[in-house]
């Protein structure tokens, strides 16, 4: 009987450093893949937003290419008091990217930020007195393993 009293005093409640590790790896497991999900549905939705963005743009620049028969110059897009005159449906979000603080252009496409690249009918660069601007392309840089851009091209 002496014995059977030692093996029950040994015995104590509770769980072992073993069990408590492997409840804390498959809990960090879960919040990995939680993260993981959550982070991949925000970068969907925040591309989402600037290709509806980069779209509502480019059916104000085609309307205002209908009324003057030119687009404005990258210095026109970046002015606010002339999009408040020329293009007063364009709301001012939609020249923000989700992951920046600017509301201006780049010429060139760079990740946070939109790009409208406007040129005269023989490419050369153009400013509506000298040459006429009559084609320009807006871009948006996308969030991905490896960026992508969604392009709009004018009609002309």
């Amino acid at each position: 009987m002496r014995g059977n009293n030692n093996q029950i005093r040994s015995r104590q409640n509770g769980f072992t450093i073993i069990e408590i590790l492997a409840v804390l790896v498959v809990i960090g497991i879960l919040m990995a893949l939680v993260f993981t999900t959550y982070a991949s549905i925000a970068r969907n939705e925040r591309n989402k937003t600037r290709q509806q963005d980069i779209q509502n743009i480019y059916q104000q620049l085609e309307a205002y290419y209908v009324n003057k028969t030119e687009y404005p110059t990258l210095a026109d897009m970046n002015n606010t008091s002339w999009l408040n005159k020329n293009m007063p449906g364009l709301q001012m979000q939609w020249l923000r990217d989700p992951l920046s603080n600017s509301y201006k252009f780049t010429a060139v496409p760079q990740a946070d930020r939109f790009s409208y690249a406007v040129r005269a009918a023989d490419g050369a660069s153009c400013d509506n007195k000298t040459l006429i601007c009559s084609h320009y392309v807006l871009t948006a840089t996308l969030e991905h393993a490896t960026p992508d851009q969604y392009i709009k091209d004018s009609l002309n």
